[in-house]
């Protein structure tokens, strides 16, 4: 069974707006962990309050300046900035602690997973693939992905990162475009459609050997003609490649009626790709992306959440904070429309090919020098409770760890023995034990002390009685 981490900070995500219009809205977000609440999933995970990256740990990707300038700007002095980021990234307020949340769930994700405390970790605030090293693009600010597979890189060789949004991922495949210890896969549409890159002979050029495979599909796209491409094509990149981990973005703009997307993919068929990628038992970081109609992006996430639990959960939507989104059916999955799939049959085969001739080409599982691991990016802060100073003020991020909110979870009478299963209950009840066994202790050492205290008293009195009988004698 999955250990499952679930990367979020009370849903704060959710209060971010990047503005009237803007299509896309973290509000997303709140909705798919409300889902997963309702569904009982979180039973069956362990969900941590993300770490904020620091503007360092966002500067072993980003540039300086570019960091420096993300921190500064605001709605307010925005006029003090020339052209500032572009017109599909605007400036909102909380920016910069909105790129912190969601770099430093990606990052700390990769953190569980270098340290074996996960099989899965989850981040659905990332996946935000076209952030630059210095430049904001396609409504990404910081490269959450990019900061993830640095961390993973400290403890694999070769880690093999997938992205089946129907953008192009060009910033994670321009970040690692001059090494060979990174495989980036895409599957998306491509030409008059952003960001215009990736197109299938981006593979195999250049000086050296980059490792970047790209499938470049056509509108209307189906679960059929989605997973026939799939499944052979990383079946043949894990062979070749043989990564020791995983990033899987799962941007649900390629999803049947996304408000941006023209693809015709149901919640199962995108879900496939999570399922096929999780039976290959590599450590694996599945993280957010595009997405916009937001009703879809919620279930799809919800029900790749259980994919990767191993759960069946039921197509009647549970009662929900948002229930009124999912009218009017109010069911998990969705139906494909009648769209015409673009992408025949020979179209496809004819892509494969090539793409299989240019796989030959590369050298197979790139070898890396050994070096020294470097510091983790997240400090382990798994502190025990008892052990900490009673009489030092505790820190902000401190308290908020011991925070359940209580309209995030319920510990009621239906949840069964034991109640919930997370990281404050596990600390909670290992507390209890120890307040239980150190009582128990306590009365021990108090029985034994007055037996003790008796038989010191008995002792006194016999010798006493003596001392006296020494002195009548001798008087």
């Amino acid at each position: 069974s999955y250990d499952f981490d679930a990367t979020k900070r009370k849903c704060d995500i959710g209060n971010y707006y990047y503005g009237q219009g803007h299509p896309m809205k973290p509000h997303r977000i709140r909705m798919t962990h409300n889902l997963l609440l309702n569904y009982g999933l979180y039973r069956k995970m362990e969900i941590y309050r993300p770490h904020k990256a620091t503007a360092e740990e966002m500067t072993k990707y980003h540039s300086d300046d570019y960091i420096k300038f993300l921190r500064s700007i605001r709605p307010d002095n925005m006029s003090e900035f020339s052209n500032a980021l572009f017109e599909d990234c605007p400036v909102f307020d909380g920016l910069f602690e909105f790129c912190q949340l969601s770099a430093g769930g990606s990052a700390a994700g990769s953190v569980k997973l270098n340290r074996q405390q996960t099989d899965i970790a989850v981040n659905w605030a990332g996946g935000l693939h076209h952030a630059k090293k210095s430049e904001a693009s396609g409504f990404c600010y910081v490269n959450d992905i990019v900061l993830a597979i640095l961390e993973l890189l400290k403890y694999h060789q070769r880690v093999l990162y997938i992205d089946i949004d129907i953008h192009h991922g060009d910033g994670v495949e321009e970040a690692f475009y001059t090494t060979d210890r990174v495989m980036t896969v895409s599957f998306h549409k491509y030409g008059e459609y952003f960001p215009g890159t990736g197109d299938l002979r981006d593979i195999g050029a250049g000086k050296g050997k980059y490792y970047a495979v790209n499938f470049p599909l056509r509108d209307g796209i189906d679960d059929e003609s989605y997973e026939q491409i799939f499944k052979p094509v990383m079946a043949k990149v894990m062979e070749m490649y043989q990564p020791s981990a995983v990033v899987l973005q799962c941007g649900a703009d390629s999803l049947s009626g996304d408000r941006l997307g023209c693809f015709n993919l149901t919640i199962r068929g995108h879900a496939k790709c999570v399922e096929y990628m999780k039976s290959f038992n590599l450590p694996l970081l599945m993280l957010g992306g595009g997405g916009y109609t937001i009703r879809n992006v919620a279930r799809c996430w919800t029900y790749e959440t259980a994919v990767a639990l191993d759960t069946d959960i039921p197509d009647e939507l549970p009662y929900n904070d948002y229930f009124e989104y999912f009218g009017p059916d109010f069911k998990l999955h969705i139906s494909p429309s009648n769209m015409t799939n673009q992408n025949t049959q020979e179209y496809m085969d004819k892509i494969k090919q090539r793409l299989f001739e240019n796989l030959r080409m590369l050298p197979h599982a790139p070898g890396v020098q050994m070096q020294a691991i470097p510091e983790d990016a997240v400090p382990d802060d798994t502190v025990d409770d008892d052990t900490e100073d009673p009489d030092k003020r505790l820190s902000i991020r401190s308290t908020d760890k011991r925070i359940a909110c209580d309209e995030e979870f319920s510990d009621s009478e239906d949840e069964g023995e034991g109640g919930r299963r997370n990281v404050a209950n596990h600390k909670k009840g290992a507390k209890r034990l120890r307040v239980d066994e150190d009582k128990k202790e306590g009365e021990d050492k108090k029985k034994i002390k007055e037996e003790e205290k008796t038989k010191d008293s008995s002792v006194e009195k016999t010798d006493s009685k003596s001392v006296k009988t020494e002195q009548t004698s001798s008087a």
